[in-house]
């Protein structure tokens, strides 16, 4: 994020140096510290997911306040621990809006988190970023997905697999919003393609026997597997996997393997051959994403986990919402809602982001790659892609008053019977 973060120091400090923005007519640095907050599991099965999250987020304001912060005010961060629990969810979206008066959140992981929790932001008023790579669907004024949706990194992996394995697909899926939506994203991309989707199984987040479904895959005469397993727990079916020999002779591809460094927890001979598609790896050859990479581990130092698209939104998220606020010169919600909406965006590591203001989610460039020796190598890259999907059934330019889960819709939509 070289040039754009140069070009925040530089705007930044101009700010300070010129006369004093104004906010609610006011001036901006007599109303104390800008209120950002964050809710990610930082414990419990989801843990792998949220606690790089976190790092970036942390990385991203302290990054800003020592630049000055916002229009001459300093960010206080807030970052609870839901604990990978839906009830504490509930509580901490309560606690950020009506306790903390939070100017924005960014906050959830799994889709039944974001849905638990979307409703209260927009009771509140209170602006929403969701930083996770989802099935798609989300219709909210006040919602902001910056992560990639099915049609911008499956229908591109699914493809790709099927040329290079074969025709005929065991889906493995996470039981819940995000496997069970996704599995039919990659069903219909595989029919697409010419392929058959043999069977397709969902498993619950707490599952760690995946011997049974093993022994259903050898049988079933597929030629790959596609994974869209999700947590900690669903690590052993990879190991389990490659322990009975199958990821030879089988080989997978995944929506979701590496989003929580799980190639960093497996050894490279269970892992090596894996093929993923995401907006964003630590392999991306450019020299915005050296810096950023560098940056970040001279940070956190010995401890510094694997950056992965789930981390670098969580980063590029909060400078999309910084870059908004400096536009609209205040942090009120309507006016920053609109500044994001009108053609803004970042060149972050993982390349140039916008929001697409029909869906409120991001154009993002999207990579393919192979899991080789524990890294990811890139194969293919995509530029600028829409968050298609939704585009079928969203439209906020029209109708900005929405604030609803449309998933459903958007499968009919995809010709996807459900």
């Amino acid at each position: 994020m070289t040039l754009n973060r140069r070009r925040f120091l530089k705007t930044t400090a101009g700010t300070l140096l010129a006369a004093p923005a104004l906010v609610n007519g006011a001036l901006a640095g007599s109303h104390g510290p800008i209120k950002f907050v964050s809710i990610l599991d930082q414990s419990g099965g989801l843990d792998i997911y949220g606690k790089p999250m976190v790092d970036a987020t942390k990385m991203a304001i302290n990054e800003m306040n020592e630049a000055g912060g916002l229009l001459g005010r300093q960010i206080d961060l807030k970052v609870y621990d839901p604990q990978s629990s839906i009830q504490f969810y509930t509580q901490f979206a309560t606690q950020a809006t009506a306790g903390d008066r939070a100017d924005v959140v960014h906050a959830g992981i799994t889709s039944a988190s974001r849905e638990a929790i979307r409703p209260t932001f927009s009771r509140y008023n209170t602006l929403y970023f969701y930083n996770v790579l989802y099935e798609g669907g989300v219709c909210d004024i006040n919602n902001f997905c910056t992560g990639s949706t099915p049609a911008q990194t499956v229908e591109k992996l699914v493809p790709y697999a099927m040329n290079k394995w074969g025709k005929k697909v065991y889906i493995v899926a996470a039981d819940y919003n995000y496997g069970q939506i996704t599995a039919q994203w990659v069903q219909k991309y595989v029919r697409d393609n010419g392929g058959d989707p043999v069977e397709t199984e969902f498993f619950p987040l707490d599952v760690t026997n995946f011997g049974p479904t093993i022994k259903k895959i050898q049988s079933s005469g597929a030629d790959m597997v596609m994974s869209a397993l999700v947590g900690g727990a669903h690590i052993s079916f990879y190991r389990q996997y490659a322990a009975a020999g199958m990821n030879k002779s089988v080989p997978v591809a995944s929506t979701t393997f590496g989003v929580g460094n799980e190639h960093k927890l497996i050894s490279a001979e269970e892992g090596d051959g894996m093929i993923c598609a995401y907006s964003y790896f630590e392999e991306i050859n450019s020299p915005a994403n050296a810096d950023f990479v560098a940056r970040f581990k001279a940070r956190m130092g010995a401890d510094a986990p694997a950056l992965n698209e789930l981390a670098a939104r969580s980063y590029e998220g909060a400078y999309l919402w910084a870059e908004a606020v400096k536009a609209a010169g205040t942090t009120e919600r309507m006016p920053v809602i609109e500044a994001l909406r009108s053609g803004l965006g970042i060149d972050g590591p993982s390349g140039r982001v916008e929001i697409e203001p029909k869906t409120n989610h991001a154009l993002q460039n999207v990579y393919l790659a192979e899991l080789k020796d524990q890294s990811f190598n890139i194969i293919e890259s995509y530029e600028s892609q829409p968050p298609a999907d939704t585009l079928m059934v969203c439209d906020l330019v029209a109708d900005p008053n929405q604030s609803v889960f449309k998933f459903e819709n958007g499968l009919k939509a995809a010709g996807i019977d459900i």
